[in-house]
Formats: structure tokens, C-alpha cells, sequence
């Protein structure tokens, strides 16, 4: 299309999206970050405090930046950001100090994580990591399984992938085939492993090759995108 003087250009806009793609480990696993809360606290005049939880789950922030030791790792993070198009398109993080539904050291199993109880009728069950038991425990929602690493279990009895249930690791949903629907009452458990949807929470690459040959590490923000 030809552009007459003075017209005003166009801009394209694409819808935001995500890519079903990974972060490189070997930056993520030597990088920083974790989950951050939002709490209000009022302080009345009494010096009593009242509190009141702004956000229903927490959000994480990590800076791959101190996983990047190399100018190749750094050259793998550039390209990896242009695909995304900086904060256009989220994709998956692998977080190494919460990444499965069991503890570290360990592999997860069938019955790691009450993901529900069975109904009649109900064939879907979104999977959920809970924190925490004698308080508050805290039910996080799991958006980003790893395929091929999700065991399920209907009381207390594994159930075959692919034969009696089927997953979603777009959005990490179970889903009971006909025939195999879990009965009224009984409990549903899952383990897997699983990553964190994250964006890019800059538009621009700042690098000076000259402070990173000398040891300072790039600021590469991520910020988790809740499902």
C-alpha cells in the first residue's frame, strides 16, 4: 500500500500470545528470582494492625540475567527474546526451586496432590500444588505441566495416560476419558513436573559487551503471567 505525504501510518497489531516453548535451562537454573505477595497493612491509631491480601496468588519474578555467563548463552537469550518479541509473547520457565508436586530429590507420583473429588458427571480436573496444611494451606493452579511427566491416581489407584485420561499441557488440565470417570466421593490425585508461563517484562535488551566481559551481568526481568 502506498503512503500519500502526511497520511498517518498504520500500526499492526498482534493479538498477545503464548509460545509452548522453554527458556533455556542452563540460563534459568543459575538465575534469580521467586514469588512476591501484595499486602496492604493498615496501622490505626491504636498501633493495631489490619491486613488484607490485595492478591489471591502470588506472583513471580525472576532476572535471568545472572544465569548468563557466556557471550554464547548471552547470543542464545537475544534471539530467544527477539522470537518473543519482547513482552509480546510469554513462554515457559523452568524454576528450580519449585518445579514438581513432590520435594526435591524426589520424582512425583500419582498421589502427591489432591486435585479434586470425583462427582457425577465431572470428567475435568484442573491440576493445583498446595502449600502449606495446618493454617492456611495455599491451592496454587499448575497452567504449565510438563507433558509426559503427569501421573494420576482415582482413590488411590493409578490410571493409565492416554487410555483413561488425557491432558492439556497448554493449560494444565486432566481430562477423564468416557467410561473411566472418577465416582462420586473419590479422591483425585496427580504429580508432575511443571514451569512457570512468564513474559519478558522489558521491551529492550540493554547490553554493554565491554561491563559483561568484565563480569557485570545483564538485567534480563521476567514476570509470571497468571492463568
Amino acid at each position: 500500500m502506498r503512503l500519500e505525504r502526511g497520511q498517518p501510518v498504520q500500526e499492526v497489531v498482534v493479538p498477545a500470545s503464548f509460545h509452548e516453548v522453554r527458556f533455556p535451562v542452563d540460563v534459568s537454573l543459575k538465575s534469580r528470582g521467586g514469588p512476591r505477595r501484595r499486602t496492604d497493612v493498615v496501622v490505626t491509631g491504636s498501633g493495631r494492625e489490619e491486613r488484607n491480601a490485595r492478591w489471591a496468588h502470588a506472583r513471580r519474578r525472576y532476572d535471568a540475567g545472572y544465569g548468563v555467563k557466556t557471550l554464547a548463552e548471552l547470543a542464545a537469550v537475544v534471539a530467544f527474546f527477539e522470537e518473543r518479541r519482547g513482552r509480546l509473547y510469554g513462554f515457559r520457565w523452568r524454576d528450580r526451586l519449585d518445579d514438581r508436586s513432590c520435594g526435591h530429590g524426589s520424582l512425583p507420583g500419582p498421589l502427591d496432590q489432591p486435585i479434586g473429588t470425583g462427582e457425577a458427571g465431572r470428567a475435568s480436573y484442573p491440576l493445583v500444588k498446595t502449600y502449606g496444611a495446618a493454617f492456611a494451606p495455599y491451592r496454587r493452579p499448575i497452567a504449565k505441566p510438563v507433558q509426559g511427566s503427569v501421573r494420576v491416581a482415582v482413590a488411590g489407584q493409578e490410571k493409565a495416560a492416554g487410555a483413561q485420561w488425557d491432558l492439556d499441557a497448554a493449560t494444565g488440565t486432566v481430562t477423564f476419558r468416557a467410561g473411566a470417570l472418577p465416582p462420586p466421593g473419590a479422591a483425585v490425585t496427580a504429580g508432575f513436573l511443571f514451569d512457570v508461563p512468564v513474559r519478558f517484562d522489558t521491551d529492550e535488551l540493554l547490553v554493554d559487551l565491554d561491563a559483561f566481559a568484565a563480569g557485570e551481568i545483564p538485567l534480563i526481568p521476567l514476570i509470571e503471567i497468571i492463568p
